[in-house]
């Protein structure tokens, strides 16, 4: 159903595929052995997870976060939604925010919309890249293909350092239609309480689909890594979507056989059995 992302893909404006039946019912039995396994990985202390969620507006990133982590202690996971860069953030490299935002050792953060945006939206609206102030860009015509690539191939980089160092990265493209999208966004003026969720800017970036989806080809294929694979997730059906997400997750730490709990060396182990309460 998920398709784990390691050669060249097409993407395409994918209808709903096949539902998994009882897909609720599963992703109950999913979380409890992902809280299991957190609790594990923060005993463990070696290691941190990096989710990385990306997908176009209505792909349902904000509820798949809600689900898929409702078990798992709040101490053990980071939400993390980046917006707009700030003007100190706009003073550093363009890695410097997410880079701060890493998990520590035995944490979960989720990136919500995450440093691919630098090669998603900056690609679209190139104007947004002439507030970085970077050397030698100082009009749209010096934003080429080549220094996207640049920049795909830094965030590579990037992340084959972080998970040199323990962090096990997770990347989910939350592949949603044209047709849904469209469908979710007629919920949002319809539905009274939904509406605080409509933007007029929705329907500007809606007009832009075919960019976004070259854009995202062009990531989802120079980005896809042994050290840090995309996903592709059918996200039409959002308890399909959430169910493969966090089965995806939990097959990822299972794979790694040496997260168990410390044991106790053999003179802490009389210590603890001479304490008396």
């Amino acid at each position: 159903m998920h398709h784990k992302i390691t050669s060249t893909i097409k993407i395409k404006n994918l209808p709903t595929l096949e539902i998994i039946p009882n897909a609720k019912k599963e992703l109950k039995k999913v979380r409890k052995k992902l809280s299991k396994i957190q609790d594990k990985m923060y005993a463990h202390g070696k290691y941190s997870v990096l989710i990385c969620l990306q997908g176009m507006d209505t792909s349902g990133k904000d509820s798949l976060i809600r689900e898929v982590f409702k078990d798992v202690n709040v101490n053990g996971v980071v939400v993390h939604s980046f917006k707009v860069p700030s003007e100190k953030e706009l003073k550093h490299d363009f890695l410097w925010r997410h880079y701060i935002a890493l998990p520590e050792r035995g944490k979960i953060a989720v990136f919500n919309r995450t440093h691919y945006e630098n090669v998603l939206v900056t690609r679209v609206h190139k104007s947004y890249i002439l507030g970085e102030n970077i050397p030698n860009v100082s009009k749209i015509s010096d934003l080429d293909d080549a220094f996207y690539f640049n920049r795909m191939k830094n965030i590579n980089n990037f992340e084959k350092q972080i998970a040199d160092n323990g962090t096990i990265i997770l990347k989910f493209f939350l592949n949603l239609s044209k047709e849904e999208q469209k469908n979710r966004l007629l919920r949002r003026i319809e539905l009274p309480e939904k509406n605080w969720k409509f933007s007029a800017g929705d329907l500007k970036e809606r007009k832009l689909w075919n960019d976004y989806m070259k854009c995202y080809q062009d990531v989802l294929n120079k980005t896809s890594t042994s050290y840090a694979s995309w996903y592709n997730i059918p996200a039409d059906d959002k308890p399909t979507a959430r169910l493969l997400v966090a089965r995806a997750i939990l097959e990822a730490l299972e794979s790694y056989k040496d997260i168990t709990y410390p044991s106790l060396s053999k003179d802490e182990f009389e210590q603890l059995s001479k304490v008396s309460l």
